[in-house]
């Protein structure tokens, strides 16, 4: 049986709806985390495979990128976004997610490269969307977006940001193992995420009951979540990479 961690956000579901439907679920212990923890999860041997945020790859020893699958966006996310009750201009410290390693390094390589802001940024704790006001900003990310959006004046989309600033794709997390895997499993779990990825009206009538009817879910999987890891989302990646190797530290 392989051990995995996986995020469990909306984002994620479809991979696992298609794991659910090629019976590999069954052959699997399934860890689901907030992104910050999959990473952890996996350079302490815990798990043989994560879905791992990008930001953190540099510190996984001899990493295997496992899938042609990812956790990917072309232009604005929804999900993932800089809040605010005042313009940026105005915004003077930053609190970053505690969910998030990928989003809280990319809103640093924003400030620096593209807003061109100097800020204070502050590690955050639970309950931290309650300490947005004011100059003070932060980064949310995930489902618990979809509720808090809407409590704030303004909102800045990470990834359409970046796209602004690069004319590429953004990548958020990919599948990684620290050793390889078979090529039998790598093969199965490509042949699942696509069934999960063909599957995601199933997806949408599995959750309709759970998300706030405001939200509207085939929308978001299909029209901001985009999966594929293409060639141009890998080149983005190393970019990203490149840029968070620059920033020398990403807070936790």
């Amino acid at each position: 049986m392989i051990r995995v961690s996986a995020v469990s956000y909306l984002n994620t579901k479809p991979f696992l709806k298609g794991l659910e439907k090629n019976g590999l679920l069954s052959k699997m212990d399934l860890w689901l985390e907030i992104p910050s923890k999959t990473a952890e999860k996996l350079k302490n041997g815990l798990v043989d495979l994560a879905l791992v945020p990008v930001a953190t790859l540099a510190e996984l020893p001899n990493y295997h990128l496992v899938s042609n699958y990812c956790i990917g966006a072309v232009g604005a996310v929804k999900t993932v976004a800089l809040y605010s009750q005042v313009p940026m201009e105005q915004i003077t410290h930053i609190l970053l997610d505690y969910h998030s390693r990928t989003s809280v390094a990319l809103v640093q390589v924003l400030c620096k490269h593209f807003w061109h802001k100097q800020v204070t940024f502050l590690p955050a704790a639970m309950g931290f969307e309650n300490q947005i006001e004011g100059t003070t900003a932060g980064v949310i990310i995930g489902d618990r977006t979809i509720e808090w959006a809407k409590h704030f004046a303004y909102q800045y989309d990470l990834s359409q940001a970046w796209q602004q600033m690069t004319n590429l794709p953004f990548v958020f997390a990919v599948w990684v193992s620290l050793k390889p895997l078979p090529d039998y499993w790598i093969q199965q779990l490509n042949q699942a995420f696509a069934v999960g990825i063909n599957s995601i009206d199933e997806v949408v009538d599995e959750y309709k009951n759970i998300y706030p009817p405001h939200f509207d879910i085939k929308e978001y999987l299909t029209d901001y979540i985009s999966y594929d890891l293409t060639p141009e989302k890998q080149t983005a990646m190393n970019l990203f990479l490149g840029y968070v190797d620059a920033l020398k530290t990403i807070p936790v």
